[in-house]
């Protein structure tokens, strides 16, 4: 299809105020008999040709899959290749491992799995990759977060770590660095860039000096293997860490400024339903655990596993989809707002699952059970702008924006979240994480003044390119200041003279407009 062609589409659509799905295909089919075309123009063909001030009205129509960029940032997931586990032994559901010629934690046959064998596990390759398939089907990607996958990534070799988030670097930037500091250093001015790095780990793999490292590679985020809050199951499924691994790295993460996600594992041998919920309450409530975001994977029997063996034997029996539906239902239920739920199951194919929760679409089942009794989940991802708007058709109303402050007690300091919500119509517009630390804090750009943390700030809603503001986002619209401005204020209130944000590499640029300095990874102003 040729350029004329698809200006011609381009502009019958912008006649239509607010043209939907089927009039961008009755338009698409009449210009293409018009043209005598053998086949109807692929949508991802005409937005290449689409002008930056028509993205928002139109891309969206256009765009396929808008969820992924529902959140305000494109999440770009890569793998490493295939490493033993650190404890040297594989936990009971585990069903990869460099044995078996796949990731440790992964059947292999996982959408981010598939993409990096397909491409050698190279890092550069598989993130190039998938900006350009984003790109491809009209998402916009000038904002990409990156998630490594694959295990235990710092019980590599730290040459290896180095070279592989270079490359994921390298990608994102467009460009072949000579060494990571200067891959950092131009991932901070970047056409795309870089607004988070994620690293998966184990409790026992997320101390002093693995969160030093964390930071040295730009990681902004991490996910622990935490499973279930009992160590009796640990010993069952031969875990091999404690609960008491999993608080200490919890305060380790929270202290150092970075965000943490739990991975959470309902249904393993040793629990059942109300244990399992028990346990739900328990991270919710409890000082010692409370963390960020939640990754719920209901355990499953996959072929190849201590777990499938236990299960022929009769000695296991996994949660039904109904028995998974039932608990995370309750959970959604008692979730604190300031808990982001980002996944509810894992993306294993059905045919491998020889037992347990064998539904694609879980969330949807919860939601729609939630439904049924006039409730609803009140979990972060639940009420972002974006979400709310594809969801619902909710949009807010900016004149009953307010910002609310929520503060409780963590891993022996204080959280504030903070966000810009629309209550009325409930959506949420953005947040930021700030905390005043533990005394046992180990940092020294923490440790020299009364230093308080900024952990995350979002705003919430689709991606909308850096430098660029669309009228119908909620990006750059100064809700960003909003929250940085209330964060200041409480810190001062309180006797803070120093605060610092632990920012993405592609943000440092934003804070240093905005008064904020280079200090050690982190950015940090003076109050």
């Amino acid at each position: 299809m040729n350029r004329t062609i698809a200006l011609e589409i381009i502009e019958e659509l912008k006649r239509l105020p607010k043209p939907t799905r089927n009039e961008v295909n009755q338009i698409k089919t009449r210009v293409a008999k018009k043209h005598c075309l053998n086949q109807v123009p692929r949508n991802s063909e005409i937005l290449k040709y689409l002008e930056q001030n028509e993205q928002a009205r139109i891309q969206k129509i256009l765009s396929r899959k808008p969820v992924r960029v529902a959140s305000g940032v494109t999440v770009v997931a890569v793998m490493t290749k295939p490493w033993s586990c650190p404890h040297g032994q594989s936990c009971a559901y585990c069903p990869g491992g460099p044995a078996k010629g796949v990731p440790q934690s992964y059947t292999g046959l996982e959408p981010a799995a598939m993409r990096g064998s397909q491409n050698g596990y190279d890092a550069y390759k598989q993130v190039r990759h998938r900006i350009e398939q984003y790109q491809s089907i009209g998402h916009c990607s000038d904002k990409v977060e990156l998630i490594i996958m694959g295990g235990t990534f710092l019980s590599t070799p730290r040459e290896y770590q180095e070279k592989f988030v270079k490359g994921c670097l390298d990608a994102v930037n467009g460009t072949f660095s000579s060494s990571l500091e200067e891959a950092k250093r131009l991932s901070e001015t970047g056409k795309i860039r870089n607004v988070g790095i994620t690293i998966e780990t184990r409790p026992d793999w997320a101390k002093e000096c693995h969160v030093d490292q964390m930071l040295y590679l730009g990681v902004t985020r991490v996910e622990i293997g935490v499973q279930n809050v009992y160590d009796d199951i640990y010993e069952i499924i031969n875990r091999g860490h404690t609960v008491k691994d999993v608080i200490e790295s919890t305060r380790i993460i929270k202290d150092s400024g970075l965000k943490i996600v739990y991975h959470m594992m309902p249904g393993l041998p040793g629990s059942n339903f109300d244990r399992d919920l028990e346990g739900f309450k328990k991270i919710f409530s409890d000082s010692d655990f409370k963390p960020d975001m939640l990754k719920i994977y209901p355990c499953l029997v996959i072929e190849g596993t201590k777990l499938y063996e236990w299960w022929k034997q009769g000695k296991y029996v996994p949660y039904s989809t109904e028995e998974a539906v039932r608990l995370i239902s309750e959970i959604k239920k008692i979730v604190p707002e300031w808990i982001r739920i980002m996944r509810v199951q894992r993306d294993i194919p059905a045919y491998l699952i020889k037992k347990g929760v064998n539904k694609s679409n879980l969330r949807e089942l919860v939601i729609d059970n939630l439904r049924k009794h006039g409730l609803r989940c009140k979990c972060i991802r639940c009420r972002e702008a974006g979400h709310r708007w594809l969801k619902d058709g909710i949009v807010p109303d900016y004149n009953k924006v307010e910002v609310l402050v929520n503060s409780y007690d963590a891993s022996r300091g204080i959280e504030h979240f903070i966000s810009v919500e629309d209550k009325t119509n409930n959506v949420l517009l953005g947040y930021l994480r700030l905390r005043f630390p533990s005394n046992e804090a180990h940092r020294p750009e923490i440790q020299e003044r009364k230093c308080s943390l900024i952990r995350e700030l979002r705003v919430c809603g689709p991606v909308v390119p850096v430098g660029k503001r669309f009228d119908e986002a909620h990006q750059h619209k100064g809700f960003g200041k909003m929250l940085l401005r209330k964060a200041e204020e409480i810190s001062k209130e309180h006797g803070y003279d120093k605060i610092i944000v632990t920012s993405a590499l592609g943000t440092k640029a934003y804070y240093k407009r905005l008064g904020y300095g280079y200090d050690g990874p982190y950015m940090s102003k003076i109050l």
